[in-house]
């Protein structure tokens, strides 16, 4: 069994983005990047149902500029067997991706496709809905737990309230939630290993695929600054204040 895993660059989760001086959008000179929380996690996902025996290869690609080769790379490292870079320096839309995927599911022969849920910097959610639409294979989003049967697999998903579990038929698309897994670390060795695990080049175009963009963004801003707090000295003065200043009660 093949499974594809997608990997995104994004700002490392831990860093503080700043805003260009033209608001043209975010600053990313000698930001720190990284694979996307949720990409991370159904990378680990792959790697686990492939070292329980259940798959022969996993397929890490990426849709994006060359410098995504280092994700790909980290997820080599992870365990992933070999990598596919579809480069591009437009800003591929949610549909876009989609449709890459699409073209490398067929072309791969692909039985199980994981992608994260959503990816920290635009927080779409729509990559892995829009994939099993264009692919017409069963989805199970947000998945918490996912345990292979024979020719299909049981997948335990959040939903508002508390958990539904679905079965779906291979080939499916499962998106993972942040309670499926804990991601592993890359071990040196491994790292070392990566290096000569091969990634695989592609353009959009040859995949029979045109990234377009539909969107243009505007300005981008920074969250306004929150004023400093004050210390009160009863019950009493602090009830004035909500009354008075805040206006809460």
């Amino acid at each position: 069994m093949k499974i594809l895993v997608g990997v995104k660059r994004v700002v490392d989760a831990y860093v503080r983005v700043r805003v260009k001086s033209d608001e043209s959008g975010v600053d990313l000179t000698n930001t720190k990047m990284a694979i996307n929380p949720f990409c991370e996690i159904a990378v680990e996902e792959a790697i686990r149902l492939k070292e329980a025996g259940h798959a022969t290869e996993v397929i890490a690609v990426s849709v994006g500029p060359s410098s995504s080769q280092e994700q790909i790379r980290t997820a080599l490292a992870l365990g992933a067997d070999r990598g596919i870079m579809v480069e591009t320096e437009e800003a591929p839309e949610p549909l876009s991706v989609a449709k890459v995927l699409k073209a490398i599911v067929k072309k791969e022969a692909v039985d199980l496709v994981i992608l994260g849920k959503q990816s920290i910097d635009t927080d779409n959610n729509q990559v892995g809905q829009m994939l099993a639409a264009l692919c017409d294979m069963p989805q199970g989003t947000f998945a918490c737990n996912a345990e292979l049967k024979e020719g299909s697999i049981e997948v335990t998903r959040e939903i508002d309230g508390g958990e539904q579990t679905v079965l779906l038929t291979l080939p499916a698309v499962v998106t993972t939630d942040l309670r499926l897994n804990e991601p592993r670390y890359a071990s040196l060795p491994n790292i070392m290993k990566a290096k000569k695990k091969p990634i695989d080049n592609v353009s959009p175009e040859d995949l029979g695929v045109q990234i377009m963009s539909n969107i243009k963004t505007l300005s981008v801003a920074p969250p306004d600054e929150r004023s400093a707090g004050i210390k009160v000295e009863s019950v009493s003065e602090l009830v004035e204040k909500l009354q008075t200043e805040a206006k809460v009660i």
